[in-house]
């Protein structure tokens, strides 16, 4: 049988988790310097992948959880009619592949959206572990809990929102996680294509560029190429809550 793929790689050792500018965000952010440690001995550093690069693919075998230390992916299911769905983006600082914990494979596939690099994190000796630091059992939890929250915040994103609603909570989305990790919360940049937010939105492509374009004419935002300028944000925000406020008051 092949060595699954998230074991073919060279592992990189450079960058540890005490030095780490996400520590912060991720995992260890609750432990003291000498559980750090232990965390740190668990991890695996691996060599940087490439644009288009899977971190591991749809029915590999689950072994470990992979936390994003620069560059950012997206995870694409195949349906059962052979359609990609794309369900997810992950910045650094997130963790990938939680949803394959119940399982013995992955359910979808991860892949670089750009030069991307990411911490291995094997699953059965971080279980270990996180029965001996209670902090790091808990930030896990708290990592889960994030994942479902999520899932249920695009489920009503899908099948609730208006087009325009959908675009501005994605634009709103990715402003909170960029501020999280202390850029700017008003420019940025997608690393994702307009292919890509649309699958993720269930909207065309064209229905992407158009609200784009539209809401450059509104001044919501200015767009060049994938640089995003949030110009209006209170109205983004509005928008983005127009239908949570409908629902509210039927």
């Amino acid at each position: 049988m092949p060595e699954p793929l998230s074991r073919r790689r060279p592992l990189l050792h450079e960058t540890r988790c005490q030095t780490c500018s996400l520590s912060s965000l991720c995992l260890p952010l609750a432990l003291e310097l000498d559980d750090m440690d232990q965390f740190d001995a668990i991890i695996r550093r691996r060599a940087p992948l490439k644009k288009g690069e899977p971190l591991f693919r749809q029915g590999d075998t689950f072994t470990s959880v992979f936390a994003v230390r620069s560059g950012s992916l997206k995870q694409v299911a195949i349906e059962g009619g052979g359609n990609d769905q794309l369900t997810n983006f992950y910045l650094p600082s997130e963790l990938v592949g939680l949803d394959g914990i119940d399982e013995t494979s992955y359910p979808g596939s991860a892949i670089a959206l750009e030069t991307t690099t990411v911490c291995e994190i094997p699953f059965d000796r971080l279980d270990l572990l996180s029965e001996e630091l209670p902090e790091l059992r808990l930030q896990l939890y708290r990592s889960m809990s994030k994942e479902l929250r999520d899932d249920r915040r695009m489920m009503r994103l899908l099948s609730r929102k208006t087009a325009d609603q959908r675009m501005a909570s994605f634009l709103i989305t990715l402003s909170d996680r960029f501020r999280r990790r202390g850029y700017s919360p008003y420019s940025f940049r997608l690393s994702m294509s307009r292919a890509d937010i649309g699958n993720y939105l269930g909207l065309a492509v064209e229905t992407v560029s158009r609200i784009l374009s539209r809401f450059q004419t509104q001044e919501l935002v200015a767009v060049s190429g994938r640089e995003v300028n949030i110009l209006g944000m209170q109205r983004l925000l509005t928008l983005a809550e127009e239908e949570a406020q409908e629902a509210t008051s039927s």
